[in-house]
């Protein structure tokens, strides 16, 4: 079996959200053909609305993020629907763009793959734009984030939760 490294954003703003992503963490591990390689730190940040423009986000409460790093034989479309199972299993809903969730994983990278299809696109298209995902990615891998990405969402408020005790 070859292996793919992939980094996976993992966010929630609904229910119990810290404990929703650190379940998320683990099942990440669970998925067939797929190990658990690191997890970053949580991260406390407000909703932002997913288009550039700067508009304030969709209100609800803050999120919960963080990121991790898996080893995985699954193709990226497998781990795709995979990702969306578990957030179904946890109860996520669609009913409008930004809409506050239970569970939000994201595919940020899957190896060096560049996929561009209606169903899926890698790198994440927004992961640049975004402190909640580039700064527990450069957390749990420092190469993968440049200082000038870092600088570019540098007035994102966001802060890192201690850890659990």
């Amino acid at each position: 079996m070859t292996e793919v490294t992939a980094y996976i954003a993992i966010g929630a703003n609904l229910g119990q959200a810290q404990r929703s992503v650190q379940k998320a963490m683990l099942a990440l591990g669970q998925l067939p053909m797929t190990r658990l390689i690191r997890c970053s730190s949580l991260y406390r940040t407000a909703p932002i609305a997913s288009d550039p423009s700067g508009q304030a986000g969709v209100p609800g409460p803050d999120y919960i993020n963080a990121v991790a790093a898996i080893a995985t034989g699954l193709t990226a479309l497998e781990l795709l629907l995979h990702l969306q199972a578990l957030e179904l299993a946890a109860g996520r809903e669609r009913p409008f763009p930004d809409a506050p969730r239970t569970l939000d994983l994201d595919i940020l990278l899957y190896g060096n793959a560049r996929i561009d299809s209606a169903r899926l696109v890698i790198p994440h298209p927004r992961m640049d734009q975004r402190a909640f995902v580039l700064v527990p990615l450069a957390e749990i891998a420092p190469a993968l984030v440049s200082a000038a990405q870092l600088a570019a969402v540098a007035q994102q408020a966001i802060e890192k939760l201690p850890p659990a005790p």
